[in-house]
């Protein structure tokens, strides 16, 4: 039996268990999956578990996924070239670390292009986590190059925009910026939205009303938030008549992969994504 497992804080709101458990017994692959909320101080002795104990894998999820990057003993180039890891494994005895965030975040902007859906010419990113950092190389390799970053906190802002050479934006303009951008592909990289402490919350409350040129149907709103599906955020695009999509394609393609680098098998995206909602709805 194989022990895989999910780290993060909190975790009440996380598909993961329920995910890996169907995926393994619908592959027949030998698993069995945690979820582990930990603190920042408890990191040191957990990872010192996972060295010592039978973990072949294990999921990470926010705020730790570059806190994390210390315990390991390498990162594969895409690891490196985000500056996050969301997947750990083991490898000719080195503890690896990956990033199949990037992989998710462009999934469904792909399929978009495949069916001739024009993105637009720039983007504002909203957060400046790990999963951010995904979403700026994933912007990078759409080719765009106007991206604009802001955050609650300025000084995790400034230092991505550094980073990745974006320009960065003040958190409290960033609905007035709207007014100025044009049509652009706005991220929300934040916990706002969230089931828990962030339920019910927007990183733009005042979409509804914010005056967007030259229409509303030529911008996108991309919610990587997955529990709830239907974020404040993408109600308000939506109400817009603005291009949306929900952070479940997200989570589904990044899962996927991991599953796939963990067992060597593939998960169905239909079923995967049935699954979930499924589980949501509940």
């Amino acid at each position: 039996m194989y022990c895989y497992g999910i780290i993060g804080r909190p975790l009440a709101q996380s598909l993961s268990p329920a995910l890996y458990a169907w995926g393994f017994a619908r592959s027949g692959h030998p698993g069995a999956y945690f979820a582990w909320e930990k603190s920042t101080e408890a990191l040191p002795g957990f990872f010192a578990a996972v060295r010592s104990l039978p973990i072949a894998g294990l999921s990470v999820t926010i705020p730790y996924k570059q806190a994390v990057i210390p315990f390991l003993d390498e990162l594969t180039p895409r690891a490196q070239a985000v500056g996050a890891v969301n997947l750990v494994y083991w490898q000719d005895g080195s503890l690896m670390g990956d990033n199949t965030d990037v992989a998710g975040f462009l999934a469904p902007l792909h399929r978009l292009r495949d069916a001739s859906k024009k993105l637009p010419p720039r983007a504002l990113l909203l957060g400046a986590g790990g999963a951010g950092r995904a979403t700026l190389a994933g912007l990078r390799e759409l080719g765009l190059t106007e991206i604009w970053v802001t955050a609650r906190s300025a000084a995790k802002a400034e230092a991505l925009a550094r980073d990745f050479d974006c320009q960065c934006l003040d958190w409290e303009d960033r609905e007035q910026a709207l007014k100025n951008l044009g049509p652009a592909l706005i991220i929300n990289a934040t916990p706002l939205g969230m089931v828990g402490d962030n339920a019910g919350q927007s990183p733009l409350p005042g979409l509804a009303q914010a005056r967007l040129s030259p229409c509303p149907d030529a911008w996108f709103i991309y919610d990587i938030v997955y529990n709830p599906v239907h974020t404040p955020l993408l109600t308000a695009g939506q109400e817009r008549g603005m291009t949306c999509i929900d952070g479940l394609d997200f989570f589904v393609a990044q899962a996927k992969e991991q599953f796939r680098i963990w067992t060597g098998t593939e998960l169905p995206s239909s079923e995967t994504r049935a699954l979930l909602l499924g589980i949501l709805e509940k």
